[in-house]
Parts: structure tokens; sequence; C-alpha cells
């Protein structure tokens, strides 16, 4: 440092400066937080002086006296203070003129300092020398600029303008990052050129530092990839869980899947496969995205029920009271599972059992399996199948793909928990395939049990028997059902219920089911038999009881809202006042006339919510042969109607018809209730005797019902929907009903009461048919030249043809 000799000597506000340097000429801001600090600024302020700033040669000295000072520093002139928070101030000042500190003359409450002001050392005029040093500044500048991009460019340009050998020093030194005791070297070198040397020189030391930094980092990135990265910060984030406690490296939880894996005990080749997997588990980042598939596949794998059995119940007297308890008829479902409980205690097990429970909606085949589960001892599951049309569902997704899990099949036995599970397969007829695949044919290996013992799920990869697995299935309808399929599976049927279970149905089951749920007790609500007969006939339609639960339901919230409103104490619901309750009846009682009618027979039809009488009408008019069908109805019902006329124009002559009827008489056949679409060849005999009746005159009975496919031979061939039929020509009040021979066997499985009160007339032919219903009614026809006594005669003479 040089000096000039000056006698001129102040007194000034001093503030101590720690880490920071203030160059005259330059402005800059700095954070003050020292009480004596403030007071100095707030008093430098009032009296609008000018402080001394000085730099501390240690910052960590909090009451520094005039040793802890460096000898030069800067008059400032204060333009601003603003208070940051608390008793922190940020204070911008501009230097103005180097200054020596001679000696602190005040410690408190604020510093004072006696200084003298020291001139930089003249030089003579700017020289090339000089260019080459402020040339060769702005130069390594503009390089320490690149390795430092956040660099205003305001300032970039001001340095490029400068021309001033101080100030430019001065300026760099401002602007740039050396530390504070390089900088100080700077402010106290008087003589321009040898600052601008120094600078120089620190200049350069500090890009080559930069330099070193940019390489070394450079290097570092270069040879750190993602997987460094990442396990850099899994060396954190383990660090991090051993202080918490908690345990996380990839081969102590490989090894856990190891034990867990040989304690199950698997197949040689599901537990080779498994320890294979938990072994690349341990090689693995932990979280990287292929550990977590892994994870998810010993998870999933390790889940499922390879050893793990129920004890099933030992008694089959306890399963029956089990069935009978909980739901009421459906005798066919329990007396199978009873006989699979019987060979399941004579065999000790029972392997490969498929059974579909077929009916329409409402009758209890999902709520059944959840009993046949009880009494047989076995954990339950179910899934649904409808709408289903990807085999993926079935049969899972390849691990590979992102998002992969396992199949239906696979998660019900995950829920279920145990190898002899009973799974219950709701909707199988709802499936659906597209382009994705067919989800029946990924059912075939399920169902079939010379196969799915080895039943091999996309996502596990490993066979897993199944073949102790009781799977029931339902469905509403066999038609949509693949052959293949329907062909391992066991059907059982499931009628609709007759009244009479209904009403039994509803006393013992949903009376106290819903009388619970609306927090209702008997007293408080009394619904006597009487009344859900009058529901049952008036307000349901339907083969199950879901509407009828609906309408007890309705009944209960009804009492509930009377009971608190406080209007009565006890509700009494009677056949003259539920209408107070449901409302108007839903239903009319249809009504039959039993006059006989030419041209008018009863028929029997099945519907999803059970049988129907179906009347057939035909009117024979004048016209050029033309046939209409009317009523809405199917192809298969039309051809039904066709295959008819063909018999009936065979055997014109014997009928006692015109033989060129179908070419001078128009014929219109109609099956009322149009609106509603009708299909199904059951009709067949119907339509032929009510074409037969109009044709020639003969009425027919009204009290007679029949069902049957008509072939063109006029053979009678079997139906299905039997009970339904009959229990509707029941309550149509039908006294004879005729049906297939073929379906012989089936009345024994009618309700008895329907039993008692029809009587059956099995028929082979159509011959048979005009026996029992046109020959009964002979002496009705009316015909110019003959009496009805030889009509009669007429008739049974060609019955007997007929038959022959």
């Amino acid at each position: 440092m040089q000096s000039t000799e000056n006698t001129t000597t102040e007194s000034k506000i001093l503030l101590p400066l720690r880490g920071l340097t203030v160059f005259p000429g330059m402005v800059s801001h700095f954070d003050v937080g020292r009480p004596k600090s403030v007071k100095a600024l707030e008093l430098a302020m009032a009296r609008g002086e000018a402080v001394f700033l000085v730099t501390q040669k240690d910052v960590k000295v909090e009451e520094p006296k005039l040793n802890d000072l460096f000898k030069i520093g800067t008059t400032a002139k204060i333009k601003q203070i603003l208070k940051i928070h608390g008793d922190v101030f940020r204070v911008l000042v501009e230097g103005q003129q180097r200054a020596e500190l001679l000696e602190l003359k005040q410690s408190e409450p604020y510093f004072m300092g006696e200084i003298s002001f020291v001139e930089e050392t003249a030089e003579s005029k700017f020289t090339k020398r000089d260019e080459a040093l402020l040339r060769n500044l702005q130069e390594l500048f503009l390089e320490y600029v690149e390795l430092i991009p956040k660099m205003n460019s305001d300032v970039v340009l001001n340095v490029m303008e400068a021309s001033d050998l101080g100030y430019a020093a001065d300026y760099v030194a401002q602007n740039t990052g050396l530390k504070y005791g390089d900088k100080q070297q700077i402010l106290e070198e008087l003589n321009p050129r040898r600052r601008i040397a120094a600078l120089v020189k620190l200049l350069s030391a500090e890009i080559e530092i930069l330099k070193l930094e940019e390489d070394i980092q450079n290097r570092v990135r270069s040879q750190m990839d993602k997987n460094q990265k990442d396990y850099y910060l899994r060396e954190q984030i383990r660090v991090i869980n051993e202080e918490l406690g908690e345990d996380d490296d990839p081969s102590s939880e490989a090894q856990r899947y190891m034990d867990q894996i040989v304690a199950l005990h698997l197949p040689e080749e599901c537990e080779k496969k498994l320890l294979k997997e938990a072994g690349r588990l341990g090689k693995l980042q932990p979280f990287s995205p292929e550990s977590g598939v892994v994870r998810t596949y010993l998870d999933t794998c390790l889940e499922l029920p390879w050893n793990t059995y129920t004890k099933e119940n030992g008694s089959i007297k306890k399963a029956e009271t089990i069935l009978n308890s909980q739901h009421y008829g459906m005798q066919k479902v329990k007396e199978r599972i009873l006989e699979l409980f019987a060979v399941k205690e004579m065999v000790g097990g029972i392997k490969g059992q498929i059974i579909c429970l077929v009916g329409p909606p409402g009758v209890g085949k999902t709520s059944i399996a959840h009993s046949v589960a009880e009494a047989l001892g076995r954990n339950y599951a179910r899934l649904s199948l409808g709408g289903v049309r990807d085999e993926a569902d079935i049969r899972g997704h390849r691990k590979t793909y992102i998002g992969a899990m396992p199949g239906r099949i696979i998660t019900a036995l995950k829920q279920a928990g145990s190898r002899n599970a009973l799974i219950l397969v709701d909707e199988i007829d709802k499936m659906a395939s597209d382009f994705r695949g067919d989800p029946a044919a990924a059912l075939l290996e399920v169902f079939d049990s010379e196969q799915n013992y080895s039943f091999r799920d996309h996502f596990i990869e490993l066979p897993f028997d199944l073949s102790d697995v009781l799977f029931l299935t339902t469905a509403n309808t066999l038609d949509s059902i693949p052959r293949p399929l329907l062909d391992r599976m066991e059907i059982i049927e499931l009628p609709g219920y007759t009244e009479e279970e209904k009403v039994q149905i509803a006393k013992r089951h949903l009376m106290p089911k819903q009388l619970k749920k609306h927090g209702l007790t008997p007293a408080q609500l009394k619904v006597p038999e009487s009344v859900l007969r009058y529901i049952i006939k008036y307000y349901t339609k339907e083969a199950g009881v879901r509407t009828l639960e609906r309408q007890i339901a309705h009944l209960c919230r009804k009492a509930d809202r009377m009971i608190v409103s406080k209007q009565k104490e006890t509700v009494s619901v009677t056949t003259g006042n539920v209408s107070e309750f449901l409302g108007i009846i839903r239903y009319k009682e249809e009504t039959y006339s039993h006059q006989n009618e030419v041209g008018v027979v009863n028929g029997l039809a099945w519907t999803s919510v059970g049988g129907e009488i179906l009347q057939v009408e035909v009117n024979v008019m004048d016209g050029s042969g033309k046939l209409e069908l009317t009523g809405n109805l199917g192809d298969v019902m039309k051809e039904s109607a066709r295959a008819a006329m063909s018999y009936i124009r065979s055997k014109a002559e014997l009928l006692g018809i015109d033989k060129d009827f179908y070419k001078t008489k128009d014929i219109h056949i109609h099956f009322p209730e149009g609106a509603i679409p009708k299909d199904g060849p059951s009709a067949g005999i119907t339509t032929a005797t009510a074409l037969i009746s109009a044709l020639t005159g003969v009425p027919m009975p009204g009290d007679i019902a029949m069902t049957g496919e008509i072939t063109l031979r006029g053979r009678v061939l079997p139906i299905g929907g039997l009970k339904e039929k009959t229990m509707a020509a029941y309550s149509a009040g039908m006294k004879t009903v005729l049906v297939p021979y073929d379906n012989e066997a089936d009345l024994s499985e009618i309700d008895p009461i329907v039993a008692k009160k029809l009587t059956f007339i099995c028929v082979r032919h159509m011959d048979e048919v005009l026996m029992h219903t046109l020959g009964k009614n002979a002496a009705r026809i009316k015909e110019d030249s003959r009496d009805a006594s030889q009509m009669e005669q007429k008739i049974s003479a060609l019955a007997l043809n007929l038959q022959q």
C-alpha cells in the first residue's frame, strides 16, 4: 500500500463490514443487523453525513477493535434504508473516496473513527501499455462472465466502455466474486497501473479455479448416469431410514421373500421360478421401475392360497338346515348340493364340479350360492362377468405391461383365501367378445376338470390347481352361452316362483328382513297373508321376488312415517286399504272367456317373468290367398305358422276343407298384445288348431289350453318351460292342458296344486289334438244339408282316418 501525507483528518461515523468491501464511485447494498450499526445509520441519515465503511479482518468478531479492522476503507453516502424484518435493515450506499483509519475514537453507542483521505498516485498520460492492461482486464472479465452466466449485461457493457484504469479496476473488483481479502488488496492499492495489474493476476487465478470447477462438474456429470444418481439418492434414503429405524436394504428384502417362498413348500417349478425372481429383486435398485414390477409379482404370488384349506362342514343335517333356513323352495339346487355333500363324505373330497343355475331374474340364484358356501363350510368369493369382453379379464395380463394385474379367477382366489373355496361366476350369459378376444374361450380351461389342475394365469405364469374349487355359475338364459362352455357345466334350472312360494318367501324372509331394516316390529306393522297374496297378484308381475320385496319395503316406509308423525302406534294393512300405501293396483287380473269360439285357441307361452296364456285368433275371409301374420312375431314363430298351413293343406280333404282354400281365402293370424315381442316354436299346434277351427267353422272349447311344436307331417315335438306354462293355465281357470308326449316326464315337476286342478293330455300327433278339441264340438258345425248328429259322425270318422 502506498499513501501520501495529508495532515487533514476528520471524525466520521464508522460502520464495520463483515465479508464485504465497498469501492469508491460504486453503488452497493448490504444488510445491517448490529444495534450499533443501526444507530450509526439512523444518525448519519438524520445529519445527512457520509459514513466510513471499513472491512473487518475476521467476520466472527462482534465487537471489533482498531486492530480488527483494515486500515483503508471508503467513505459513502447513504442513499436508502429499508427494513426487511425484525431488526435487520437493507442499506443502499454510494462509495465516495478512499480513506485511512487512524484511530477508533468511540465504540458506544456507535463507532466513530478518526480518518484521513488518501489520493491515488498521479500517473503520466495514457500509454499503449495502459491500453494493453485495460484490454487484458476486459478479456479476462468476458471470460469470467462466460463462467458466471448470471452476470448483468449492463455491468458487462460498463466494463467494455471503461477508459480509466483506476475506475475499471474498482468496477471489475466490485462486480466479481473475489474473496473480500483480495478485494481489500485492490482497494488499498493507490496506483492505478499496479491496481489493474494486481486485479488481472487475481482474476486470472479466479478464472482458473472456475474452469477447474466446471471441468470437475462436467467430468462428474458425464460419469454419473441415471442409475448412479439413483444410487446416490437411495444411499441417502437408506441412511435416513437407518436413522428412523426402517430397513430398506434390497438384499434383506429379497432374503425375506426367499424365506417366505421356501416356507410355502411349493411345487418345484413354482418354487424355482419365484426364487429366481426374488434373486433378481436383490440385484435391482429398490426404486427402479423393474423392481416395482418384480415386487408386485412376488406379492401377488405369495398371497395366493397355495396350501391353504378351510375345514369343511362334516354334518349333512347341518348343511340341510342352513339351506332350508335361508331359502324357501329351490329343491333341485338343495338336493344337488346335498348329493355333492354326500359324495364328499364318501370319497373324502370333490373335484371338478361346475354347476350352472339358470332361471329368470330375482329367483335367488346369486343368494343361494352364499348359502351353499356356508352349508359346505367353504370360503366364498364372487365375480361378475356381465359386460366382460376382454380375454385378459379372465386370464390376466402379462406382467411386462404397465399396470398389469392378475385375472378375475386368481383375484377371486386371493379374496377367498383358500384353495377349496366356492367361487360364484355371476351373469355368465352376459359375456361378449371383440377384437381383444373371447372371454368364454378363456373359461374353457377353468371349467374343465381335466385341465384346471394346472391353470396358468398370464400374470403369475405358474400352474395353479383349481380342481378343489367349487364353481357355481348363474345365467338368465342358455342361448348366449357357447356350446363348448355349456358342455362343461351341469345345468340346474330354477323356474319362477308360484304364488304360494312367493307368499311363503315373503312371510319367512322378506318381511322379517324389511322390518329389521326399517326399525319395525311385527306388532307395529301387521301385514296378514291375504294382503301379501293381494300384493303379489295386483302389484307384481315377475318370476322372482325383487319387486315384491320393494313393495314390502314401501309398506315399511309408510309405516315408519305414520309412527314417527304419531298418527298411529300400530299400522295394520288390509286388502281394503293397501292402495293407500302402494297406490292404485299395477296389474289387473286377466280374465279369459271360457265360451267356445270359432278360430280362437288358448296357447301357453313362457316369458322371463313366468308363464302366460297366449290366445291365437284366426279370421278367414274371401280373397286371393293372402296370409297375414301380426303380433310382433319372431322368425321362428312365423315359420311355425307356415308349417301349420302346410300341414292343413296336406290334410284338407280329410278335414273337409276346400282344397283351394289357400287360393280363394285370405287368412289373418293374430297374436294379441302386439307390442310384446314373441318368438319360439311352441305355438305350433295352437296355430294349427285355430286355423282348422276357422276354416271348418268348428268352435274351440274355451277351457282347453295347449302347447307344442308342429312339424309338416303333424308330429308334436317337446317344448320347454312346462312348469311356468301350466301355472299360467291354472291361474287362467283352464281345465284341460294338451302337452307333447315327450314332455310327460316333466309333469312330475309341476306344482302339486296345479297337478290336482288340471287334466293333462299328452299328444304325439296333431290328429290327437283335433280329437280332443274339435271332436268334442262337432255337433256345433252348421252345414246346409246335414244335421248335427251326421256332422258329429263325420268328425269321428275323420279322426279315425287320421289315426290310420
